[in-house]
């Protein structure tokens, strides 16, 4: 039977079959020796196998007290993270030189259910080099997180590697969102024999456009915000200082687009900016009402929409976490201030939570674009 020493002699000439087959027969004969286990873990490092080399030096780290045998695991640990930091530089630095280096994009981390979260957390903390207490707090059991900007060709390199992992994350390049055809719909002119819209393009052209219900690939929901300066008193102050205006939330706008991937359009829907009073009358309750509309029959006219969308699109895919994703995004100012929105809400003031919707949708079309439906 071989023994350690032969075993170690073979890693440390790089005769890593030999080393193989060695460390094979003692860890059947003496699974339970950390030694045996922490040179399979250097064997597994030594072959660039570097997920299953972490696995296996934290065992030893978890089921040992030796404080030689921790250190040197520990020096293990340390090299799989310089070889992986290594790597992902060669990678980034490829990936720019194969494309447009000063192209911009986001990253995008989805739901990790609960039962995967602390593996999850590990991982993310690996690859980002975060606390894993942080990571843990990053990741989110319901929606998508923007996690990062800056360098598609960077982030591309980080969707890599995390696909790897127990996390499901994605990029999109923020020019091709900008170039999206998203046509803002004043009114649906017919139902029968197909669907017919009266819209308006980028450049808030009017024009018609009549399209199959079966073109329509997925659906994007959510409340925008709609503030209002909230005016408050506190009397135990001086006169001057009395007053407090702070921004509250009045209402929330109502949004759904319309992806039809092989149109290459997104066909937006506004209740704010629908004109109820002309087209189509979506349901019995629906009333049509020139002018501003109360937000009671606001909200039953949006409905009779959304009824006739959940029954045409019942097998379509419905992206609706959208409250989620804009709490993670609106605080990236540079990157909201630079994306053009194309909704039509009147407001004293701009607020990042209108092409926070319009990133959202924009992200959930590259990715169907990229996984098809088969990624949900």
């Amino acid at each position: 039977m071989p023994s350690l020493e032969d075993a170690i002699a073979a890693l440390e000439t790089g005769d890593y079959r030999s080393a193989s087959r060695h460390l094979k027969v003692l860890y059947r004969t003496m699974p339970e020796n950390p030694w045996v286990r922490f040179y399979i873990a250097r064997l597994y490092e030594e072959t660039q196998r570097l997920d299953e080399a972490e696995q296996a030096y934290r065992v030893v780290l978890r089921d040992n007290s030796s404080p030689r045998i921790l250190n040197q695991a520990r020096q293990g640990m340390q090299r799989l993270e310089t070889k992986r930091k290594t790597q992902r530089e060669k990678a980034i630095a490829a990936a720019k030189a194969e494309s447009d280096p000063e192209e911009a994009g986001v990253l995008v981390l989805e739901a990790t259910p609960k039962e995967r979260r602390k593996q999850a957390a590990q991982q993310l903390a690996r690859v980002f080099d975060v606390e894993a207490y942080a990571a843990r707090l990053i990741l989110q059991v319901r929606g998508w997180r923007l996690y990062r900007t800056g360098p598609l060709a960077e982030l591309q390199v980080y969707e890599r590697e995390l696909a790897a992992t127990d996390i499901c994350a994605f990029t999109a390049s923020l020019t091709e969102i900008a170039k999206l055809n998203v046509w803002r719909v004043d009114y649906v002119q017919s139902l029968t024999p197909k669907p017919v819209v009266i819209c308006r393009d980028r450049e808030n052209r009017q024009g018609k456009f009549s399209f199959d219900w079966a073109e329509v690939r997925q659906q994007v929901r959510g409340g925008i915000p709609l503030f209002i300066n909230a005016v408050s008193y506190d009397i135990s102050r001086r006169t001057k200082d009395q007053i407090k205006r702070k921004p509250e939330t009045q209402d929330f706008v109502q949004m759904c687009d319309l992806h039809l991937p092989k149109r290459g359009v997104i066909l937006r829907f506004c209740d704010r900016s629908y004109e109820f009073d002309k087209g189509v009358i979506f349901s019995p309750e629906q009333q049509q009402q020139i002018g501003k509309l109360r937000a009671a029959t606001l909200r039953i006219n949006w409905n009779g929409i959304i009824k006739v969308f959940d029954h045409q699109l019942s097998d379509g895919l419905i992206w609706s976490d959208f409250m989620q994703f804009a709490e993670t995004a609106i605080d990236f100012h540079f990157l909201m201030e630079g994306i053009k929105p194309y909704i039509d809400i009147e407001r004293n003031e701009a607020s990042h939570w209108d092409p926070a919707f319009q990133l959202y949708s924009g992200a959930a079309w590259m990715r169907y674009r990229r996984r098809g439906p088969q990624g949900s």
